[in-house]
């Protein structure tokens, strides 16, 4: 069998349990996960679009939606504890192996196929492309509360510091890790130094943990659209 070039990665395990179905939750229309599941597809640069789950009612909306689920996950991957790169290395060696791998969050309604098309051609001779997003507001700026309730600057190196001359700080935008399969089946530390960003604007950007933020996240994507 040949090895795939390039493939796409969806974890999608059944037991969320802050958002209660959340992989598979109806977001603005169709499920969440359909969203990261179409812009893969339409991205053009996979040659499998695969959801790594453990639950049979998520492997079939992800077919539905266009995706590939050969194999059901198995539970010791499928708990809180393990980190998604384990779950991309057993999706690569489950297929038989590949080139280069991109994890695509289920959650991600706002993942765009340009960016996927984009990060690809900047993986060269990196490990990974992370996408991250730049804070709200900065973070040297942070407070922090005792148990009197009093509070104090987090940073206060930084307490005089105008906000225009704070480094920017950046997180994990939670869209996509694009990187060699490599990197993924040797279980290598995305902050190892051989990542690079890919930034997105933090208007497409929206933790999804729990109801209130499922409500912002489609409140966002409205208006966006």
């Amino acid at each position: 069998m040949k090895t795939a070039k390039q493939i796409a990665v969806i974890p999608a395990r059944g037991g969320s349990k802050r958002i209660e179905r959340k992989n598979i939750r109806p977001f603005c229309g169709q499920p969440i996960i359909g969203y990261s599941i179409s812009a893969a597809l339409n991205s053009g640069i996979f040659e499998r679009v695969i959801v790594s789950t453990d639950d049979e009612e998520i492997a079939v909306v992800a077919r539905s939606c266009g995706a590939e689920t050969p194999f059901l996950r198995p539970a010791e991957l499928s708990d809180d504890h393990c980190g998604v790169v384990r779950v991309v290395k057993h999706a690569i060696e489950a297929i038989g192996g590949c080139e280069r791998a991109c994890l695509i969050y289920a959650t991600a309604p706002f993942v765009r196929s340009a960016d996927l098309v984009q990060a690809a051609q900047m993986v060269g001779e990196n490990d990974y492309v992370l996408s991250i997003s730049e804070f709200e507001s900065p973070i040297f700026r942070a407070l922090e509360m005792d148990n009197n309730l009093r509070v104090s600057s987090l940073f206060k190196e930084y307490e005089k510091t105008r906000s225009q001359d704070l480094k920017a700080a950046y997180k994990d935008a939670a869209h996509f890790c694009f990187g060699k399969a490599e990197a993924f089946v040797e279980e290598r530390s995305i902050f190892n130094g051989k990542t690079v960003g890919f930034v997105i604007e933090k208007m497409r950007t929206q933790d999804i943990d729990t109801l209130d933020d499922f409500a912002r996240a489609e409140a966002m994507y409205r208006a966006i659209h």
